[in-house]
């Protein structure tokens, strides 16, 4: 049997730090997966109808900010349905925060004049130079805005007509600063990737807000399909442009000063998902990288205040459960050596802390998605055949996601880059040969290379008759191929 062993020759002191450090990583998934229970638990003891009292009489003064950027193939579509809005006309306004540098601006102007032809009020605001990026546009309006609420659409979603009449009541109670819909998707069923992002998005929404909320810890704006207070903005200082997630740090310093934030699970409101997986990357890193600065930024004050402890550690888990992708790359870098390691040394314990620890850290992860499923869809017992995607999806990003987290611990600033949006609805529309590519790095050369060595050890295990950790190793193998070769064949068709 030693001879079938693949010939891979680790010095005792490596193999005995690689086994240190494989122990680590299943430790901090570990202690994750449990966070996620928590959160489940949290989930289950909910209101089960959150809805407000009914509305009165009073309907205060609503400023409807659209931020967009370079978006010609949806800005369009984005006025109608702020223009659609049922709400009563003399307490509402638009305002179009416009950055673009291109045709949008053009399509833009004409359709603000055709909605102000139909006696909508609605603004176009531009700047000549992009500074702060989203958070400065918001600033931008924020200090023009004549309403005392603030609804916040990005361009790649669809607000329906009645978003406003069913958040706005929340407002009746002063304390309450923010109110967030549920994110719906118009191309779920797009592609594979939609699903899986679609999946990754409901365990956020369906589990994550309303566990926090129901356990009295801060939750967090999405940065659209909402609606702030504008007295709320300004307490908590503004929009403030040293993060990449101006949404994320907003909440906390909201939060921070008392104000109480609400999650409308039944109010869902229609995005568009990005199709192209370099466009789909880039608004990874951003997300990611942002939750660090946050991070960063925040958890020193945060644990600092007087909040409560509760608050304070679930703060924590949130804004660095993202720091879980490092682990993810490292353990794709020790996994084979451990593996080859723990053959030879046939310890038992070492074999019964590796499967406790695994089945912990995965199973929390199938559980969690698969119960944001049932909670969501009639058919989602059809949907988990996509949770095995989700996990590999999940580790063929830890690149990508990795590089966020490194730069944003360093302190490495970098411009805020939107994903393009190319008014994907349905199964059929087409995103090839239209503008705004996403730019491809070297970095997906990484991740097939690493593909490729997930590949060779795969067929090595197997000669030496090492069968075990076989499905493990196809789900990285399966994730940085994916994640590679797709982010190569989506800028080759790219015009």
């Amino acid at each position: 049997m030693e001879g079938l062993v693949p010939p891979l020759i680790v010095p005792g002191v490596l193999a005995d730090a690689l086994l240190w450090m494989y122990l680590l990583v299943w430790v901090v998934f570990a202690v994750y997966g449990v966070h996620r229970i928590h959160l489940i638990r949290l989930f289950r003891r909910r209101d089960r109808d959150p809805r407000p009292p009914l509305a009165g009489t009073e309907f205060p003064h609503v400023t409807v900010q659209l931020p967009v950027y370079n978006e010609r193939y949806v800005v369009n579509r984005l006025l109608e349905a702020a223009a659609a809005l049922d709400y009563p006309s003399d307490r509402l306004e638009i305002q179009l925060l416009d950055d673009s540098t291109d045709a949008t601006r053009e399509i833009a102007a004409h359709k603000v004049r055709e909605l102000r032809a139909r006696g909508i009020d609605v603004a176009h605001y531009t700047r000549e130079r992009r500074d702060g990026f989203k958070a400065g546009a918001l600033q931008h309006g924020l200090e023009r805005a004549k309403g005392d609420l603030l609804a916040v659409f990005d361009a790649d979603f669809v607000p329906p007509p009645g978003i406003l009449r069913e958040l706005v009541p929340y407002f009746a109670d002063p304390r309450v600063g923010v109110v967030q819909s549920r994110w719906q998707y118009l191309n779920r069923d797009y592609s594979t990737l939609a699903q899986a992002q679609a999946i990754s998005l409901d365990g956020h929404f369906v589990i994550e807000h309303a566990a926090r909320m129901a356990g009295e810890r801060f939750l967090n704006f999405n940065g659209t399909a909402g609606v702030l207070r504008k007295t709320c903005v300004r307490d908590a200082g503004g929009w403030q442009s040293d993060t990449l997630t101006e949404d994320l740090d907003l909440s906390y310093r909201a939060q921070l000063r008392g104000w109480r934030f609400v999650f409308a699970p039944h109010v869902l409101c229609p995005s568009e998902l990005p199709v192209e997986m370099n466009a789909f990357k880039a608004q990874q890193h951003r997300w990611v990288k942002g939750s660090i600065q946050v991070a960063r930024k925040l958890l020193p004050v945060i644990w600092r205040s007087r909040v409560p402890l509760h608050v304070k550690v679930e703060s924590s888990f949130h804004l660095t459960y993202n720091v879980a992708y490092v682990f993810l790359l490292v353990l794709s870098l020790i996994l084979y050596p451990v593996v080859l390691a723990r053959y030879r040394s046939h310890s038992v314990a070492y074999a019964i802390a590796d499967t406790v620890l695994f089945l912990i850290a995965t199973s929390s992860i199938l559980f969690y998605f698969g119960y944001a499923q049932r909670e969501t869809r009639r058919d989602w017992l059809k949907q988990l055949r996509f949770l095995p995607l989700v996990m590999s999806l999940g580790m063929g990003l830890s690149v990508t996601n990795t590089r966020a987290v490194l730069e944003a611990l360093a302190g490495h600033r970098s411009p805020f880059q939107r994903t393009p949006k190319f008014r994907i609805e349905r199964r059929g529309d087409r995103w090839r040969g239209k503008r705004y590519r996403a730019p491809l790095d070297g970095w997906a050369l990484l991740e097939i290379a690493l593909g490729l060595y997930f590949a060779w050890a795969m067929i090595t295990l197997a000669h030496a008759k090492m069968y075990a950790p076989l499905p493990f190793f196809v789900l990285y193998l399966a994730g940085f191929l994916y994640v590679g070769v797709l982010s190569l064949l989506h800028a080759r068709v790219r015009s």
